[in-house]
């Protein structure tokens, strides 16, 4: 017997939605097809924000309570307006990555049961140079958004001193992204290293509010600037993206005016259409003047030459030039 399904319109396309009463949000209920509406209805700020870009699927078939798994590369029976593209990958290896041209594409990954869209900073034309510097501003326990607002406040004016322009959204979780579109012309260890710069320059001027301690046991109630995020293959969930938390929230841009007393809460899966048709898309001309990355790789040198290198990288990483050990400092104070 043929299963449930139905049928959306997406623009010109249709897109099969089976089992569309299967609930992924068991404490709204909230359905794949409420998924995949929703993502049909903002579409055009989904494409625009996570568009062309090499993009990783978190996917939930039993919903959000249950197991999940990424795909980076399409499935088999994928509809032909689902490309890939070769990118590679921090071990050397090169291997196809899903790209979303268009809202239905974005609604088929829905049907394939995905909740959570991670885009690359660089777009599927040139995955090796990153448009945009992400910086995720991450409340460690003892703090919460009211105490990253400040901090991305500051963030704003530290990017303008290098020439950038930044823009803001919800993690849809408990943080803050700050972004800045840039010029393609560095590699991902050059803006992570330009990320870090500007870190470093933030953590100068809110000592008290801001760490770029990479350990947890040294970063205390304070919001981590996490730069590691800047690294290759490495994602933040994209704009308009729904989170697979209980409220279904949304990561969603905002403008810098609604930063005081923002809750990230607020933005859901069945709020932040209304939301959008309301007030626009605040990203929606980000990438209209790019900037550069050159100010703050200056930063990064007169900082190196000040004593100050290079931060660890992540634990799956190949060991990288200058880094530090990769040893816990509690545990290493007890190495003889």
């Amino acid at each position: 017997m043929a299963s449930e399904a139905t049928m959306l319109q997406v623009g010109d396309r249709e897109v099969r939605v089976s089992s569309p009463g299967r609930v992924l949000w068991p404490d709204l209920g909230i359905t794949k097809l409420d998924l995949a509406a929703y993502l049909a209805t903002v579409g055009d700020a989904f494409v625009r924000a996570n568009g062309g870009r090499p993009v990783s699927l978190q996917r939930f078939p039993a919903g959000v309570d249950g197991d999940d798994y990424f795909s980076k590369n399409p499935p088999k029976g994928a509809p032909d307006y689902v490309r890939s593209v070769e990118v590679t990958y921090p071990s050397g290896r090169s291997h196809p990555q899903l790209v979303i041209d268009e809202p239905a594409a974005a609604v088929w990954a829905a049907q394939m049961n995905t909740v959570v869209f991670h885009p690359w900073a660089s777009r599927a034309d040139a995955s090796d140079l990153p448009d945009q510097l992400r910086i995720d501003l991450d409340p460690q326990p003892g703090t919460d958004v009211a105490d990253a607002v400040p901090v991305a406040r500051e963030l704003r004016r530290v990017l303008a001193d290098a020439g950038l322009t930044a823009f803001v959204k919800t993690s849809g979780n408990r943080g803050l992204h700050v972004f800045a579109p840039i010029e393609p012309t560095r590699e991902f260890f050059d803006v992570r290293h330009a990320v870090i710069a500007a870190a470093r320059e933030l953590e100068r001027r809110l000592p008290e509010a801001v760490t770029t301690n990479w350990w947890k046991e040294e970063r205390g109630q304070r919001i981590f600037v996490d730069y590691n995020q800047a690294n290759r293959d490495r994602t933040m969930a994209g704009a308009w993206s729904p989170r697979a938390l209980a409220g279904a929230s949304v990561s969603t841009p905002l403008d810098w005016s609604e930063l005081d007393g923002v809750d990230p809460a607020a933005f859901t899966v069945l709020t932040a259409p209304d939301r959008l048709a309301a007030t626009g898309d605040p990203w929606e001309r980000m990438h209209d003047e790019p900037g550069t990355v050159d100010e703050l790789l200056a930063w990064w040198e007169r900082d190196v030459e000040a004593g100050l290198g290079e931060l660890p990288f992540p634990p799956d990483f190949p060991k990288m030039p200058g880094e530090p050990p990769r040893v816990q400092p509690s545990r290493a104070k007890k190495q003889p």
